[in-house]
Parts: C-alpha cells; structure tokens; sequence
C-alpha cells in the first residue's frame, strides 16, 4: 500500500434499467456515470444486469420439463438485447469512464461470442479511468430460476485489479454466500469488495456487512429500484407480473467499512447515487486483529485450489467410446 491513495470518493448507483432496451440502458448508464464523476467519485458502481435488466419477476414461461412459445419470445428479447464483449455498447461504457475519470464497475447481460453465440452470462464489467476495457467477472453460479436463462462462468474470470485506492474485485450476488468464493476474493487482496446484487431483502445487510468484517475491506453493494410500471406492456408473458407487488425491488444499496459498520446506510424505495469519501487506512487500521489471509490464516491446516483456467468448449469430433 506504499505507493496506494490514502482516501477515495466513491459512488454506488441506486438505479433501473430502462427493461429489455440494450440502447437505452446505456444512453442512462452514460448519464449516471457522468454524475457520478461530477462528483468527484473515482469508483463507480452499477447494480447486477444493468443492461439490458435484471428479469424480475419474470419466468421467461419456464417450468420443470417445458418452455412456452411466448417465453421464449421474451427470451429471444432479452438475448437481442444482450451486450457483446466487446462491442459498440462496451466502447460507449468505457467512453464514459474515460470522459469522468472513474474506474467503472457494472453488471450487465453478455452474450457468449466465443462458441455457439446462444449462452447468456449475468457480468460484471470493470473499465479503467483511461475507458480500456480492464476485464470482467462471470457469475460462477446462477442462482435458482437464474439457471433457466444464464450460464455458469469458470475460474478464468475471477479479476481482481490494482488501483491507485487499492484492489478492486467483485462477486454478483448470492455467489457472496459461496464462502470458498469468498475465500479466493480474499486470497486476492481485495480492499474495494464490490457487490452488485438484485436482493433487497434485509437479512442481505447482514452478508455485507458480514463480508466487510470477515475481509477487513470496503463494501459496496449495489442494487435497482425497480416498480412494475417500468416492464414493457409488450412482453409476451406480461401476464406473469399481475401479482406482483408495485415496487419489485426497493433497493437497499449501502455501503460498508472494513470494521463492519455503515459508511453509507442502505437506501430503500427511490433511484440515487451514494456518494463516500473512504479512509483506506481503514484497511489496516482494522487488521491489528484480524488478516483473513494474513496472520489470522492457517494454511499449514487449510489449503484453497482455484482453478482459473479457462473452461474450454467440449469437442465432440473424433471421440471414441
């Protein structure tokens, strides 16, 4: 940390996408981080599939053994709408990041470009203040109905990235209660923990504010405020919102120090953007005592295998049996 930043302004963006819109997601990405950097926030951070959406509510016409034909419509919507890496959306996100000045974090949908092109991944994208795409994390397990509509990422996108604030990395959602995932961010170095999630549940307060303390870093989670109003009428399972309730997701974005407690406390039932100046001696302020990977490990006891390598496509041509 010799040559590290002692402090940095921060921002945590309380946001909706504009649902199912790759092109407009973004147009309003572009503006929040352009407030954001007016600011003076050098970290900003968006909440899980910013763009085109986090699905809600949605089952994209899915049950055990059968798809429906309009769920699949809707499906098809929100692949079209999905964010190739890279690609015109991702040079527009880093133009932004460049123009501010700020490393930018956010979540979006990718389109798998490599294999078969059918895959969606639920991806966090980090981009540096010069707007270079820096590298990105796929979202090693989907969580529930998630597995319907996303991928599973692998070890080789697991980035955690110097700063001048420090290290910076990031697990999407309930991958932060997969404590050997945990483990590996930890091993890492991580300071800034970043957490963009779509749970707006008050016992998620208590896994980041658990994660601050075990890690000894900063937490930023991240989420939408979502009302049903803002779902296109036009989806072909609209249907499937009738009992939902008015706000679908009402936030509860925070952010937290290294000691567990609230820099910035969760925000419930609007958009905005928390803005904090974090004390990053703080860091080590907070391991006199406790060092996950430091002097409170015991690696002559416990040993962690991660395996970063690349999951190949599986190829079929000339196999035996």
């Amino acid at each position: 940390m010799n040559n590290q930043q002692q402090s940095v302004r921060v921002a945590v963006v309380q946001a909706a996408s504009v649902i199912m819109d790759r092109e407009a997601s973004t147009e309003k990405a572009v503006s929040l981080i352009r407030q954001a950097g007016e600011s003076g926030a050098k970290i900003v951070v968006f909440p899980e599939a910013f763009i085109p959406a986090y699905p809600l509510e949605l089952s994209f016409g899915t049950k055990v053994g059968a798809r429906s034909p309009e769920g699949r419509k809707d499906w098809l919507r929100y692949w079209e709408n999905s964010v190739s890496v890279p690609s015109g959306t991702t040079e527009i996100l880093g133009e932004a990041a460049r123009k501010a000045g700020v490393y930018l974090v956010i979540g979006v949908i990718e389109r798998d470009n490599e294999y078969s092109g059918g895959t969606l991944y639920c991806t966090a994208l980090f981009f540096g203040p010069d707007g270079a795409l820096l590298g990105k994390h796929r979202k090693l397990k989907p969580t529930g109905a998630e597995r319907f509509i996303f991928g599973e990422g692998d070890g080789s996108t697991l980035p955690v990235f110097d700063t001048p604030y420090g290290k910076i990395g990031a697990l999407l959602c309930w991958e932060n209660y997969m404590p050997l995932a945990r483990a590996a961010m930890y091993a890492k170095g991580v300071q800034i923990y970043i957490a963009p999630t779509a749970d707006d549940r008050e016992v998620w307060q208590s896994t980041i504010r658990h994660i601050a303390l075990e890690g000894r870093c900063f937490v930023l989670s991240c989420n939408q405020y979502v009302t049903k109003d803002m779902f296109p009428t036009d989806l072909a399972c609209y249907d499937e919102l009738a009992s939902s309730p008015d706000e679908i997701c009402t936030g509860g974005s925070a952010i937290v120090g290294p000691m567990g407690e609230y820099v910035k406390k969760p925000v419930y039932g609007h958009e905005d953007i928390l803005i904090a100046d974090l004390d990053l001696r703080e860091i080590a302020y907070s391991r006199f005592d406790f060092d996950v990977v430091g002097h409170f490990a015991r690696p002559d006891v416990f040993q962690l295998l991660v395996n970063e390598e690349k999951k190949e496509n599986v190829k079929w041509i000339n196999r035996t049996y």
